[in-house]
Parts: C-alpha cells; structure tokens; sequence
C-alpha cells in the first residue's frame, strides 16, 4: 500500500458500513448534513445554557447574520432538536430552547469541543508540515 493509499478495504470488526445499498440507512447522513453545518453546533452550545432569545443567541454567537441564524433554528426545529415558543404578549416575545433530543446532543458536542481544543495545535502543526512538504497543493 502507498503512502496515499486512501480506499478503505474493511470495516472495523462489529461495524457495518452505514449507506451501502445492502444495509440499511443508519440516518448518519442527515445527523451529519445538521451538526456539519457551520452554525448549528453554536446554536446548540448556546442554547445548552438554557432558553435564549433571538438576540441573545445572535450576539452570542460570533459572525452569524440574522438571515443565518433565522434558518438555522428553523433547521433545528424542524429536526426536532429546537424548540420555538411564542408568547402572547405586545410585543410577541420568543425564545429557543432545546427539546429532549437536541439536549441529549449536548454531551456529544461537548465531547467533540474538547477534543478539538486538546488537538488543534497538533492539527495546525500537521497543516504546516504537509503545506511545507505539498507546495502549490492549496486544498483549503
């Protein structure tokens, strides 16, 4: 096998492939399509802290525009991990908080929040080291 040798011949002992046409879908692909996206970890870390209004999540969360967030409760909420209650009060007020399944999620995200702050120096020296060695192969 080379060194960029990439196909993946078997999978681990006790795992299948989720997706193949002869196994059944797992519903990785979707869980992935939410959580990969570039805001709604955020959302979800913020709302993890309790019910947040719209504001607050916008400011809270560095970078995303109010057409960005708008979809991405709206994403959550219909994935059933985001909760969007409306009061009856002049002027409406409306909060965000997660539901039982956005809030089993959090231990997860966690999870992967703190992996990767113990490995993004690792991961930037890697970076830098295969740039050195790969000059002219810009794949950002």
């Amino acid at each position: 096998m080379s060194p960029t040798h990439t196909e993946v011949t078997a999978a681990p002992a006790g795992l299948e492939p989720c997706g193949r046409e002869d196994h059944p879908d797992c519903g990785i692909r979707d869980v992935l399509d939410r959580i990969g996206d570039t805001w709604s970890v955020l959302v979800i870390v913020e709302l993890a802290g309790g019910p947040r209004r719209f504001r607050e999540l916008q400011r809270a969360i560095d970078g995303i525009s109010q057409r960005m967030l708008t979809l991405t409760v709206r994403r959550l909420e219909r994935d059933g991990l985001v909760l969007r209650t409306v009061y009856p009060t002049v002027p409406a007020k409306v909060d965000y908080r997660l539901t039982g399944t956005g809030a089993s999620l959090t231990h997860l995200v966690k999870a992967l929040a703190e992996w990767s702050l113990a490995h993004h120096d690792g991961i930037a020296e890697a970076r830098q080291e295969y740039d050195r060695a790969h000059p002219g192969h810009d794949i950002r």
